[in-house]
C-alpha cells in the first residue's frame, strides 16, 4: 500500500533493465519500497539489474500473483535506436515501434485492470520531450514517445475516480548507455535527477513531471516555432 507520505511499498518495472528504472528503484528502497518485479527481455543486463536490486534489499518476485496487489507501475522500456539505419531498415523500426509503444501500451492495459481491481496505485511512464514535437533527425523514436505519451495521458483520464493515478515523466537528454557517444543537448540530465523528479512526483502525485523542471517552458515555446524553423533544428 502506498503510505501516506505517497511511497510505494511495492514496485513493478517494465523494462528492468533501463538505467533510469534502476536508478528509481535504488531511490524508492530507502523509502520502504522492499517488493520489486523487474520486467523486461532476457539479457546480461536485466540479471544485473535484479541483482543490485536484491542487494538493495528488495525482493524480486511476481508480484500480482503472490501479493496480489501492486503500489506503482513502472513502464521505463525503450531504446532510441540509429535513425539512418531504422529509415533503411523498416523491420528494424517496428521492432522499435514495438518495444516503445505497442508493447509498453498493451502491458499498461493489463497493469491498469488489475489496478483497477485493488482500488489504488499509480502508473509511472517514462516519456521524453522528444514526444513533444518530432525531429527530423529522429522522428521514428520521437513519434513513439509522442504515441506513448498521448496514451498515458488517456489511461490516466479513464482511470480517474478509480483510485488509480497515472505520471508520465518527460525527460530531456538524458547522459548514460542510450545516448553513449553523442553531444549531450542543453538541460541534459542523469539517471539520477531524473529518479529524485520521479520520486518527488509520485510523493505529490503528479500528473506529469520535465526532467528537468526547466524544459516545461522551453518546450512551450519550442512547439510554436514555424515549421519551417523547426526542421532546420539540428541533429
Amino acid at each position: 500500500m502506498i503510505d501516506a507520505t505517497g511511497r510505494p511499498q511495492s514496485v513493478l518495472v517494465l523494462g528492468g533493465a533501463s538505467e533510469i528504472a534502476q536508478a528509481i528503484v535504488a531511490a524508492l528502497v530507502p523509502g520502504r519500497c522492499r517488493t520489486v518485479i523487474l520486467a523486461g527481455r532476457p539479457s546480461d543486463r536485466l540479471d544485473a539489474a535484479a541483482d543490485a536490486a536484491r542487494a538493495a534489499g528488495a525482493v524480486v518476485e511476481d508480484v500480482f500473483a503472490r501479493f496480489g496487489d501492486v503500489d506503482l507501475v513502472l513502464a521505463a522500456a525503450g531504446a532510441l535506436g540509429d535513425q539512418d539505419e531504422l529509415e533503411a531498415d523498416p523491420l528494424a523500426a517496428a521492432d522499435l515501434i514495438t518495444t516503445n509503444f505497442t508493447g509498453l501500451a498493451a502491458a499498461l492495459l493489463a497493469a491498469a485492470r488489475c489496478m483497477r481491481v485493488q482500488g489504488y496505485g499509480r502508473i509511472v511512464v517514462i516519456s521524453s520531450v522528444a514526444g513533444e514535437r518530432a525531429r527530423k533527425a529522429n522522428f521514428i523514436y520521437g513519434s513513439t514517445k509522442s504515441g506513448l505519451d498521448a496514451f498515458a495521458q488517456g489511461l490516466g483520464d479513464s482511470l480517474v475516480g478509480s483510485g488509480v493515478g497515472v505520471t508520465v515523466v518527460r525527460p530531456g537528454f538524458v547522459v548514460g548507455r542510450m545516448t553513449e557517444g553523442m553531444d549531450p543537448a542543453p538541460f541534459s540530465t542523469t539517471p539520477e535527477a531524473v529518479a529524485e523528479a520521479v520520486v518527488k512526483g509520485i510523493s505529490s502525485g503528479a500528473d506529469l513531471v520535465y526532467a528537468p523542471p526547466i524544459l516545461r517552458w522551453v518546450f512551450l515555446v519550442m512547439k510554436q516555432l514555424p515549421r519551417a524553423v523547426w526542421r532546420r533544428m539540428p541533429g
